[in-house]
């Protein structure tokens, strides 16, 4: 299934949808010889390609109603569950660390106006940014930039800049991870780049519960997209979140993806006058995990359904 976007500029679109690739730096294979391609060979392997994706499209719902690995649905004012798929198994959650690693580095009251500057140690390996070695940037550009599109090369200057060393930040994740009680989760670093950043959907949807109720945190993630420039280049970002685009009211959420994690996306909504928190981890594709979430959303809409509880 796939979302459409009505109504969405396609500039905003279009770098949602570029900003995604930055959660993750994938690492070419290297190349064994000349490659020779005809134009016989490209346009069969072109019709191959397209023969993969409409099969996919034709397949129907698993019947856990799911394709992500892990998932689950809660309302966050009673702590019901109302569907839950291996919620509790720890998995790699990839850019959902990022929900984490800014509510650390919020807890340190950090000055957002103040410029920073960027440096290759954050630049190296972090995957697609737009950010530059020796640009100047205010934290709260960095905070921005990190939540809507996910940029690790700003996720760690905020970390740097955040008055912590590095191993006390990521011992301070661990620490605040125990007391929201979230007891299937582990970090190693800030981005969510290692696939040893595990949790669980249903710790995740505690902590997306928790950081939506930070004023900032909602504000930021809400945003469809935001333009801003520094003394070397204007910057325009667009929100990973496609559901932003659509017909429900956002309160808070964010994407993830690494090969290890799959796509991973944790949202709040309200829905008919309730809110709700949907998490799916290990979908197959990017457009999978909004449909996936949207699958969910409307089993509230079903009298059949059999809550469980946290």
């Amino acid at each position: 299934m796939r979302l459409r976007l009505p109504g969405v500029p396609h500039v905003i679109a279009l770098l949602a949808s570029i900003a995604t690739m930055a959660e993750a730096a994938p690492v070419p294979s290297p190349v064994q010889g000349p490659v020779t391609l005809t134009a016989a060979s490209g346009s069969a392997s072109t019709a191959a390609t397209r023969r993969r994706r409409a099969r996919r499209r034709r397949l129907p719902p698993p019947a856990g109603g799911v394709y992500a690995r892990n998932a689950i649905l809660l309302d966050p004012g009673t702590g019901e569950v109302l569907f839950e798929k291996n919620s509790s198994r720890s998995v790699p959650i990839a850019s959902l660390t990022k929900i984490m690693t800014i509510l650390v580095f919020l807890e340190q009251k950090p000055d957002l106006s103040r410029q920073v500057e960027v440096t290759p140690r954050e630049i190296n390996g972090a995957g697609q940014t737009q950010l530059r070695r020796g640009e100047v940037v205010p934290l709260g550009e960095l905070l921005r930039m990190s939540l809507m599109c996910s940029d690790n090369c700003a996720t760690r200057v905020l970390a740097r800049e955040s008055g912590l060393p590095a191993a006390d930040f990521i011992a301070r994740m661990n620490v605040k991870a125990v007391e929201l009680g979230l007891t299937g989760t582990r970090f190693v670093e800030f981005t969510g780049l290692d696939e040893r950043n595990v949790s669980t959907a249903s710790d995740v949807a505690r902590l997306l519960h928790a950081a939506a109720n930070e004023r900032l945190i909602a504000e930021i993630s809400t945003t469809r997209s935001h333009e801003f420039r520094t003394e070397r280049r204007r910057h325009m970002i667009g929100n990973t979140n496609r559901l932003l685009y659509g017909r429900y009211e956002v309160l808070g959420g964010k994407t993830g993806f690494i090969h290890e994690a799959g796509y991973c996306f944790a949202t709040w909504v309200r829905s008919q006058g309730r809110d709700l928190i949907a998490v799916v981890l290990g979908a197959p594709t990017n457009a999978t995990r909004f449909a996936d979430t949207v699958r969910l959303l409307q089993k509230v809409q079903q009298p059949t359904a059999t809550p469980t509880h946290l």
